[in-house]
């Protein structure tokens, strides 16, 4: 059985943030991951991950102006300070909550552009240099444009091709089977293909992004793919529930009964 983290950005929303934490050790999650703690101090995060007797997954470099719509700044022109800067504050958060693993999004930008791809790689080796002497992985994730319309980094093909053409030993990819599944499908055989610079999956039903077992896909068999193929990180459970996230949590324990 994989072992599950909870995305408290999408799950228990009935809580606030930081009580989130509590719900989801007390549902039998023991790990969690989210999407960006930066309203939250280090401090404060940390405390209630130990509290609750969790472990930090995963989450996310910082954005840009998420609420003005920006999806990452890695790959945007005239950008390159603010995000050498927002790698140190990534940094700090991750060495609070003990986290090996941060995504970092590439930003709105067009995908044949060679500009936007010079930046993007020297964003890459930038955050890996910095959190390698950490133990910390970057993982980069490929994010279909009906979701994010515009976003960059838009293809399994050129996440891996990135990655091997970097050869960075930190520099992994983060499989999310909801994207993929939209982006290009075929995903048990492209598990096994990716396996080896896999460092992070994520779950959701295709298409409503609501709990596993709802959609098109079976995600049991998946979930018994991922177990044959020896991988050993996490699966985090970025979806939304369909309606109370306890109500919807049936699907762990067929997960764990079969």
């Amino acid at each position: 059985m994989p072992r599950f983290a909870a995305n408290l950005s999408m799950m228990f929303n009935e809580w606030s943030f930081l009580d989130r934490f509590a719900a989801a050790a007390d549902a039998g999650f023991k790990a969690v991951e989210f999407l960006f703690p930066y309203d939250f101090s280090p401090e404060d995060v940390a405390a209630r991950l130990k509290a609750a007797g969790l472990e930090q997954a995963l989450f996310n470099l910082p954005p840009g102006d998420w609420a003005a719509g920006e999806r990452g700044i890695a790959a945007l022109p005239g950008r390159q300070d603010e995000f050498r800067a927002s790698v140190a504050k990534a940094l700090d958060y991750a060495l609070a909550t003990g986290v090996r693993r941060l995504h970092m999004m590439s930003g709105l930008a067009p995908s044949g552009s060679v500009e936007a791809g010079a930046l993007y790689r020297d964003a890459v080796r930038f955050a890996c240099a910095t959190m390698a002497p950490h133990g910390i992985d970057i993982v980069l994730e490929p994010i279909n444009r009906r979701d994010m319309p515009g976003y960059f980094l838009n293809d399994f093909g050129m996440a891996a091709g990135i990655i091997e053409e970097l050869g960075l030993p930190n520099l992994k990819l983060q499989y999310d089977i909801y994207h993929r599944q939209i982006l290009h499908g075929d995903v048990i055989k492209s598990l096994e293909a990716l396996l080896p610079i896999i460092g992070h999956v994520q779950i959701a039903s295709v298409p409503l992004r609501n709990e596993p077992g709802t959609g098109e896909l079976n995600d049991f068999r998946i979930f018994d793919e991922l177990d044959r193929l020896g991988y050993a990180g996490f699966v985090g459970c970025e979806y939304r529930p369909a309606g109370a996230t306890l109500d919807g949590l049936s699907w762990m324990k067929q997960t764990a009964l079969r």
